[in-house]
């Protein structure tokens, strides 16, 4: 099955809804989150953005930023990644008030704080995404998103799959908060890359389990994943392609499902794509923005962002 191929089973396996938003009167221009933190609407985005990292990241470190930097070069920690997308976008309009976030990134709770950033900022979600990351709302889930999105009003979409590097340095693996084993990162990517080499190296047959909707979306990733078996064979370091092997194929189905609900844009989205670098509790978390487009109300791109800073 090539990845074209893949793309379409995907894709066959949602449909298109119509959703219309019921209408509704704005109690305020304040509004509290279930943590009862309020967010200001008629704050600016940059002012937010400072807000939200006014107490200072932890801190950085230098020879740990060179071992990220040396598996996947040009990754950003989180704080500047946010920071920089907001004030692009803050002077194309967007706003707290008329902006919809939409995130497809992985189950895991370790990506969560990226996701939080950005919600910190826009102060609402609508999530795309499942395991390892792939956008498994697919056309319906879009539909849905984009009838969300205020009047008049824009989209941010933030997407990609993740992947741990330990405090050794370790790519696949990361410490996490209160656990004393060195966990996988991200283990469905790692769990699916496993059955692609099993199958690459002769000793497990080509089987689509896609049907087993116990595990339906594990089944979808080991599937999506498979045209790029050769590719992870021949991999220097298998844990640092992987990311990069499941971004393409994500990327692939993200551009499909945006171009076919482009109807339901408004005055635009931003689609912010890239690979998720979690770390442990006592370093930064990093992003590599691969992608940064801006598109119009008919799915065009017409700025490539990437970086406009």
């Amino acid at each position: 099955m090539n990845l074209r191929s893949a793309a379409l089973l995907f894709a066959s396996l949602t449909t298109v809804s119509a959703f219309a938003p019921a209408s509704f009167k704005s109690r305020s221009m304040l509004s509290t989150t279930s943590l009862n933190i309020v967010l200001d609407d008629e704050k600016s985005l940059s002012d937010k953005a400072k807000d939200l990292f006014a107490s200072g990241p932890k801190p950085a470190n230098p020879e740990f930023d060179a071992v990220v930097q040396a598996a996947f070069p040009g990754s950003i920690n989180n704080q500047d990644l946010v920071t920089s997308v907001v004030d692009i976008l803050a002077e194309k309009g967007y706003t707290g008030a008329n902006t919809l976030l939409a995130t497809s990134l992985c189950c895991d709770e370790l990506a969560r704080q990226l996701e939080g950033d950005f919600v910190s900022v826009f102060g609402k979600n609508f999530n795309l995404g499942g395991l390892a990351g792939f956008p498994f709302a697919g056309n319906t889930g879009f539909g849905a998103m984009s009838a969300h999105i205020p009047d008049d009003g824009y989209c941010l979409i933030v997407y990609g799959p993740h992947v741990g590097i330990a405090a050794d340095g370790t790519i696949g693996k990361v410490e996490r908060a209160g656990i004393d084993l060195i966990d996988s990162c991200c283990g469905s990517a790692i769990a699916a890359s496993n059955y692609v080499q099993s199958i690459t190296e002769g000793s497990f047959p080509v089987s689509v389990n896609i049907k087993q909707f116990t595990d339906f979306q594990q089944g979808v990733v080991q599937e999506l994943i498979l045209p790029h078996g050769k590719r992870l064979a021949e991999a220097e370091n298998r844990m640092v392609e992987l990311p990069l092997a499941l971004y393409d194929s994500q990327d692939l189905l993200m551009r499909e499902i945006i171009q076919k609900g482009s109807l339901g844009i408004k005055r635009g989205v931003a689609v912010l794509g890239g690979i998720q670098i979690n770390t442990g509790p006592d370093t930064l978390d990093y992003f590599l923005p691969l992608r940064f487009d801006y598109m119009n109300y008919r799915g065009e791109v017409v700025e490539d962002m990437l970086w406009s800073k």
